[in-house]
């Protein structure tokens, strides 16, 4: 068994191990790099391959994110989001108060 893929380490109540975001990223870039065919590269960490071709196409996806700018979370987004509506509401409250002086 390779170093770091015990199964039950991290399992979950139904026995499936969960992976660190960090994990699998070292997994899908390990995949990438064309040092270990993929099948053996599963075997490895006792995955399915679709669980590894799902991580690869994750990382190509949204893999440019880590170089914007801007990078923020979703509860930043969201409570971006949610900043920008209260200002509105203040926004409409304070013209509806003025209007009925």
């Amino acid at each position: 068994m390779a170093h770091g893929a015990n199964p039950r380490k991290g399992a979950d109540s139904n026995g499936k191990r969960k992976w660190s975001n960090q994990q699998k990223l070292q997994i899908a870039l390990e995949g990438l790099s064309g040092q270990i065919e993929i099948s053996k590269l599963c075997v490895k960490y006792q995955i399915v391959q679709t669980q590894y071709y799902q991580w690869r196409d994750q990382l190509l996806k949204y893999g440019k994110q880590a170089f914007e700018v801007k990078n923020i979370t979703k509860k930043e987004q969201r409570l971006e989001l949610e900043n920008q509506k209260l200002k509105r509401i203040i926004g409409d409250l304070t013209i509806g108060n003025a209007s009925s002086d």
